[in-house]
């Protein structure tokens, strides 16, 4: 018996010992990590994204969450100069920058000082490097006979393939000029809607007929299937000089056109990718170029689950690009130029998660998992302190874990923009117009930008004086650079009209203490925005209090961002708020976001037009036309101050702030300098992934003594129940024994 509770006891202090064993051993272990163990150590980037890119198709694409993915597969002819300030065009896939010659309406060549006015057409020539291939792709297999692997797919083939890494073969070729022209011909196909065709149409000689052209052919007998073989349409103004060199006619002079030539739309696309993704069954499948794409830069997609995750890995074709060997002073200081010279990319994968809620995005940059984050407004405090004249840096706590905080201003502005239409706002006679713009200057003064930046950007931005951001010519400085119309210069710093002037401008407008003189009703004026989350709410509440210091109603009406569109582009939005990221460091991408002839409404662009508010002042357009052809120097500036006057006059907006962005970045995350001009930067990064398993490790313990003791717990209280089941055997045991009376 005794013999017996001995043994059962040390049964239980065995499992008790054993298992807290196996749990100090898992204590080695990070229970917590979202990613596979075979990855682990790995060269691997983790990013996030939040909202899924509807276009990888480059003839299409023009959203900045489709170009962080775009960017990294395609390779246009130019890139920016990654470390330089201001932004500085380069060669990428090109040997040298383009050769720019003028020439009048007899072909004759034009010297480069010449009046703009003599100039019937820019032409750029451009030469690629040799041996730049493709990733590697289906659409290049091909059998021993050299003849198409999947040009041809039988629906037996198509039965077993359902996304692109199911094709067991593959093919790659070299670049040639004849890709480039072949995407831009694409510009004007009748079926891809490119949003940038209408602007294009405008300066690449024919583009225009071009386009009238393809839908006759997509319309006719001639038509064949989803596939158009461009390469049977010449177009007039892109000829191919031969296998390498290419060149484009601009009509007139368009300096702003050498830009566009760093942007993904003028990628090379190879038509045997166009002609295997034209295929009835693969469209079917969503095998498509909009889904896959094709290119030569240094990352291609290897997984497209854009409700989940998104993967880049190294191009294996690519080679021949190094880091940069110089840039700015302080780059040398902060380490920038470390990895001069060496081939490029450093990174071998890049995994991109959607994270559609900010508070598990953040935890998980703060246990490693994620290497760089933004920063939210509600971890803003956690993660960020302001010392000094205001200079931001990170809190003691992001400092311990060897966080650093990235701060540039945006070559951005967010805006709210009023309908020059709606007779209210915008005023459809002289006299409605005079009493609309008195009343946009009054909301102008009223809307008190300073306040939101603070509260709701955590300070992280400037306000805006007009459309151009900072960083870009034409942008004043200082007392020379405030709006007049807002601001008073005192104390050396620009400083908001009191409230008292906007009251008295909006009496001036017939709406004194925000009632209509004429009908004695309240104005109420109307706020489309998209759809809001909850926690946006403090916002647009914040909103109405701004026009409430005018006595002024204002009704917030939300609706989703495709039902937004539809009601900017048929002018049926009131007051409407909206943003513009800088395509090209030129203050023309600003200022033609209010050119007349880009009007949304009645322009034959359609969505490619970019003027929301509808606004025309003939001597501005005159100007813009001046302007945008001219080379940056002390008259375009003069041009560009006198355009810029005129909008703070008008008010067709609320100039609203440009962000400050605001980046953390883990220790082990190198070669990060903030650049949104130039988008192909993944390229440049480099990930410390030894240190970075050792940060996880240190920071997702597991603390498991808690479960320890709790077991031990558990088995010491159930050794009572253990002691009384077993003298309960006993007893039942003895009374077997016992002989029975006779």
């Amino acid at each position: 018996m005794k013999l017996r509770n001995n043994t059962m006891k040390l049964v239980v202090f065995y499992l008790a010992s054993v298992a807290l064993a196996l749990l100090t051993a898992c204590g080695q272990m990070v229970w917590n990590n979202p990613y596979p163990d075979s990855d682990v150590g790995k060269n691997i980037l983790y990013n996030v994204f939040t909202e899924r890119p509807k276009h990888l198709d480059p003839v299409q694409s023009y959203s900045a969450n489709e170009i962080q993915f775009t960017a990294q597969i395609y390779q246009p002819p130019l890139q920016y100069h990654y470390l330089k300030r201001p932004f500085t065009l380069m060669p990428y896939t090109v040997i040298e920058m383009p050769a720019i010659t003028y020439h009048d309406l007899h072909d004759y060549p034009l010297p480069d000082d010449v009046d703009a006015d003599a100039i019937a057409y820019t032409q750029y020539e451009i030469s690629i490097k040799p041996g730049i291939f493709y990733q590697p792709h289906p659409a290049f297999a091909t059998n021993a006979e050299s003849g198409w692997l999947y040009h041809q797919l039988t629906e037996e083939a198509l039965s077993t393939i359902y996304r692109l890494s199911d094709f067991p073969e593959t093919g790659t070729r070299e670049l040639t000029a004849h890709d480039y022209v072949y995407q831009i011909k694409r510009l004007a196909h009748p079926k891809l809607h490119s949003p940038i065709y209408g602007l294009m149409a405008d300066y690449i000689v024919g583009l225009r007929d071009y386009a009238g052209v393809l839908r006759n052919v997509q319309s006719g007998p001639q038509a064949s299937g989803n596939f158009l073989n461009l390469n049977e349409y010449p177009l007039e103004g892109v000829d191919v000089v031969n296998d390498y060199t290419y060149r484009i006619k601009i009509n007139g002079k368009y300096p702003q056109f050498i830009y566009w030539l760093a942007m993904p739309f003028f990628a090379p696309i190879p038509w045997e990718a166009d002609l295997f993704y034209s295929q009835k069954g693969l469209v079917e499948k969503n095998i498509t170029l909009d889904w896959y794409p094709v290119g030569t830069g240094p990352y291609m997609l290897t997984e497209n689950n854009p409700n989940l995750r998104m993967v880049l890995e190294k191009n294996p074709n690519f080679h021949g690009e190094f880091y940069p060997e110089e840039g700015m002073p302080a780059d040398y200081e902060n380490g920038l130029l470390a990895d001069a010279g060496k081939p490029i990319p450093f990174i071998d994968k890049i995994v991109y998660t959607r994270e559609r809620e900010g508070i598990p995005r953040w935890n998980k940059f703060l246990q490693g998992y994620y290497d760089a984050s933004g920063i939210g407004s509600d971890s803003f405090d956690q993660a960020v302190q302001l010392v000094g004249q205001g200079e931001a840096t990170v809190t003691e706590a992001m400092a311990q874990q060897g966080i650093r905080l990235e701060a540039t201003v945006a070559v951005s502005t967010f805006y709210v923009g009023f309908n020059m239409l709606d007779p209210i706002v915008g005023g459809t006679t002289e006299k409605t117009r005079n009493s609309a713009r008195k009343l946009r200057q009054a909301i102008s003064i009223a809307v008190d930008y300073e306040e939101f930046i603070s509260i709701f950007a955590n300070g992280r931005g400037l306000p805006a004086h007009g459309p151009i951001a900072p960083g870009v010519p034409g942008y004043r400085h200082g007392q020379q650079g405030i709006n007049p119309v807002v601001y008073d210069w005192i104390n050396n710093g620009p400083q908001r009209k009191s409230i008292q002037v906007a009251r008295y401008l909006l009496a001036e407008a017939g709406y004194p203490n925000g009632i209509d003189r004429e009908t004695g009703a309240p104005l109420v004026l109307y706020f489309d925005v998209t759809a809001r989350s909850a926690e946006d709410r403090s916002v647009l509440d914040w909103m109405r209090k701004q026009f409430q210091k005018l006595n002024i109603q204002l009704v917030v009406r939300s609706t989703d961002y495709n039902r937004f569109q539809d009601k900017i582009r048929k002018g049926n939005a009131q007051i409407f708020e909206w943003g513009w990221h800088a395509d090209y460091p030129d203050p023309e991408n600003f200022l033609f976001l209010l050119y007349g002839p880009q009007r949304k409404v009645g322009n034959s662009s359609g969505s490619s037009a970019n003027n929301a508010a509808n606004y025309d002042n003939p001597e501005y357009d005159q100007l813009f036309e001046q302007m945008k052809d001219m080379d940056n120097g002390l008259r375009r500036q003069e041009i560009i101050d006198r355009m810029v006057e005129i909008l703070r006059f008008d008010a067709p907006w609320l100039w609203g702030y440009h962000p400050k962005e605001y980046g953390l970045y883990h220790a082990w995350y190198k070669n990060v300098k903030p650049n949104r001009i130039s988008n192909n930067n993944v390229k440049y990064y480099r990930i410390d992934s030894s240190l970075r398993e050792q940060k996880r490790r240190e920071w997702n313990k597991p603390v498991l003594w808690p479960i320890a003791l709790a077991f031990v717990i558990i088995i010491i209280s159930l050794l009572p129940a253990i002691s009384v089941y077993r003298r309960h055997e006993s007893s039942m045991g003895i009374k077997k024994l016992q002989p029975k009376s006779s």
